[in-house]
């Protein structure tokens, strides 16, 4: 029985979790599940409450013990804590790329560093002007995201139709997109700045720091520093995910890798479905399409699906002609392009920035909506695009 159950079920599951294209399959299963118990008769309110409902019964954004503040519902929990985990882990890879990967030097960077700004700064000038003057402004970083998660996985889908060295391209620049980001929410998607909570951050930061250069084993301590750190980011006025990552630059070099591959399960099979099965609980309105024709759905689908490869292919044509960088070894511009396609995906991020843009329901339905199709849109032609590639445009 129990060799059975191994050979059936346990060993099946681990060959799944160990393959490049689970993680996007896992969370596209959940965005499905989400949307038909969302619309699906009585289940409509009571999933949705099971998400947004407060643990005190009060719609509050905090919960409070005496002095201590706290998320105040399995939706906030999820957002503010479980997905601090989630850039804590996005910060190493950050780090990692900056001390021994593609980000190490400036020649090997430039490329993926431009390609990512131009795919941040050309959505959001598309979205910009779709909502120019109304109060949909507020969204405008949501078309500029990356998911590095699917965009990798329907890369993996094209096995050797896509270059190892685009793909590494895709995954530097998918990183520096996530730190763009980091950058915009810690900026813009805050709350008023609480200057004693800020001076905590940086008291603890400085701990930290004195504690790497002290030398001071890793342990107990920097873990319950990280956790006040994340108190103090999270009643400072800044998103409290910003904690994650600057923690993860707290970490000793050679305990990166160690930390990543104990985080990356648990991160992308646990924490990730449960943020999408929260966030994509939305009631899809009957006249789904009339709804949609809207500046912010317009400016979402339009600045993920054609800004994003215009901006990197953009910006990488400039260094390109300019002699200021080359493109990947074995990759031609119809390559770049679908890779551009591929960036489109904005699902995890630019779904989480969604919830901070827009405080009002029906305007976060209407950008996770947009944002989920733009994705999906960028998924079938990115991988079609390189699919049909054959080759015969040269560098």
């Amino acid at each position: 029985m129990i060799h059975f159950f191994r050979r059936k079920i346990i060993h099946p599951l681990q060959h799944f979790i160990h393959d490049s294209r689970s993680v996007g399959i896992t969370l596209l299963a959940c965005t499905i599940i989400s949307l038909l118990l969302s619309n699906i008769g009585f289940w409509e309110d009571s999933y949705r409450n099971i998400w947004s409902d407060s643990f005190n019964g009060v719609l509050e954004h905090h919960i409070h013990f005496g002095f201590i503040s706290l998320p105040n519902s399995p939706l906030l929990v999820i957002n503010d804590g479980f997905m601090a985990i989630f850039f804590f882990l996005v910060g190493m890879e950050i780090k990692r790329e900056m001390l021994t990967g593609e980000l190490s030097s400036i020649k090997k960077s430039l490329l993926p560093v431009f390609g990512a700004i131009g795919g941040m700064l050309v959505p959001a000038i598309i979205y910009s002007l779709f909502n120019k003057g109304s109060n949909g402004m507020q969204g405008w970083a949501i078309p500029t995201a990356t998911d590095i998660a699917f965009t990798l996985g329907i890369a993996s889908l094209l096995g050797h139709r896509i270059p190892v060295s685009l793909k590494i391209f895709l995954t530097a620049l998918a990183i520096i997109d996530d730190l763009g980001a980091i950058i915009v929410i810690a900026l813009f998607y805050g709350a008023q700045i609480q200057l004693l909570y800020l001076a905590g951050c940086a008291a603890i930061i400085l701990i930290l720091w004195i504690l790497n250069r002290a030398k001071i084993k890793f342990g107990i301590v920097h873990w319950l520093l990280g956790i006040l750190l994340w108190y103090c980011m999270y009643n400072s006025g800044i998103h409290a995910t910003v904690a994650g990552v600057v923690f993860a630059m707290m970490i000793p070099t050679s305990l990166l890798t160690k930390f990543e591959l104990h985080l990356h399960k648990p991160v992308y099979f646990i924490i990730m479905p449960l943020f999408v099965l929260a966030n994509t609980a939305i009631i899809l309105p009957a006249n789904a399409l009339q709804e949609l024709n809207t500046p912010i759905s317009w400016g979402i689908l339009i600045g993920l699906i054609i800004g994003k490869p215009l901006g990197i292919c953009a910006a990488c044509y400039f260094l390109v002609k300019k002699k200021l960088a080359d493109l990947p070894r074995g990759v031609n511009w119809h390559k770049m392009i679908g890779a551009g396609l591929l960036a489109g995906i904005g699902f995890t991020m630019s779904v989480f920035i969604s919830t901070l843009a827009f405080t009002d329901n029906a305007q976060q339905d209407i950008a996770k909506i947009s944002v989920l199709l733009a994705s999906f849109i960028a998924m079938v032609v990115g991988y079609f695009w390189l699919k049909g590639e054959k080759g015969v445009l040269n560098r």
